[in-house]
């Protein structure tokens, strides 16, 4: 089968991609690229795919409705497509709503609209996030539970994406899965997530900050253990009668785990083999005190079984943050 897979140079879009053309598939990744962090990551890891066998390549903003249809026309070949491309981060957010609206909203729209021009299509997966259930008290979050409070705009535009994909699953019939990602992290990670950025400040010798003065637990979710999620929703689109009569499913993808988040930075510490300088401070605006995912859905029907602690996805992650910036 061709897939597509949007933000193929981004963190889960490189790995997820790499599984892909592990296990002989042809892929089609596009990404544009842009400037949130550095893009000489984002090269580096195009790098690593660009030359494999079945891999090929277009820059392209997922929110450019003609080359998102141009595309379509050239490629009628498609049969999965795994959209991964986004705006992420809750805090950028604050700064620059517009980014949010325009890519994850209308990118969204303009992803699913080339979909419905493949003739061989059999599924779309999509990232959302665990953001959607933003003011929720009620532990472990289930894909049961109401999601209508979100914190924050990014939160807001992944609640969109699954409503769009819920119409659009019932107007034209595209099977279509939305994944709740839980704070993913692992090799090739972003540079604007806290493994990323608390592993480069002890490397460095310089500060980290520590929201709510240390009183938060995350879900971390290591990223082997999600792109074995993404593949095994591939490989199941669901049918109609799934969605009372609508092929769009949401599913968590966590590692069912809540780790506080003083526990994940020590384990941090021990695989730097150094002790961070911590700044307590207040929490952030948009941002929760605690993640933690119900995965009995995504167990039951994807197969899904995480297998990562952070015990031993974080020295994977700092062995490759010290190769890859010479620490």
């Amino acid at each position: 089968m061709t897939t597509l897979v949007t933000g193929a140079a981004g963190f889960i879009g490189f790995h997820v991609t790499s599984a892909l053309l592990d296990r002989g598939e042809q892929v089609i990744g596009i990404d544009d690229l842009n400037g949130y962090y550095d893009p000489k990551l984002k090269e580096a890891r195009l790098a690593q795919l660009q030359g494999r066998n079945g891999f090929s390549f277009h820059k392209i903003d997922i929110s450019d409705k003609d080359a998102m249809l141009a595309l379509a026309e050239a490629e009628q070949g498609i049969g999965g497509v795994v959209h991964l491309a986004a705006q992420a981060g809750v805090r950028y957010s604050l700064e620059n709503p517009y980014a949010y609206v325009q890519t994850n909203v209308m990118g969204h729209l303009t992803v699913m609209e080339a979909c419905r021009r493949l003739p061989k299509l059999r599924h779309i997966v999509y990232a959302s996030s665990s953001s959607v259930y933003g003011g929720n008290t009620k532990m472990p979050f289930s894909v049961e539970d109401p999601v209508e409070r979100p914190v924050s705009l990014y939160a807001a535009t992944k609640r969109a994406d699954e409503l769009m994909g819920y119409c659009y699953g019932h107007l034209y019939g595209l099977p279509m899965t939305g994944l709740r990602f839980f704070t993913v992290y692992g090799p090739w990670g972003r540079p604007d997530m806290s493994a990323y950025i608390f592993a480069k400040a002890i490397f460095e010798g310089q500060p980290i900050r520590v929201f709510n003065h240390g009183d938060m637990r995350r879900d971390f979710t290591y990223v082997g253990d999600i792109v074995a999620g993404v593949v095994a929703a591939l490989d199941r689109p669901p049918k109609a009668a799934d969605g009372a009569g609508v092929p769009h499913k949401v599913y968590n993808l966590g590692n069912h785990r809540s780790e506080r988040l003083m526990d994940f930075i020590q384990v941090l510490e021990k695989a730097c083999g150094r002790e961070a300088v911590k700044i307590f401070e207040d929490m952030q605006p948009g941002d929760v005190p605690e993640t933690f995912a119900d995965i009995e859905a995504s167990r039951r029907d994807l197969g899904f079984e995480p297998r990562t602690s952070i015990e031993e996805g974080l020295p994977r992650f700092v062995a490759w943050l010290r190769d890859y910036n010479n620490y």
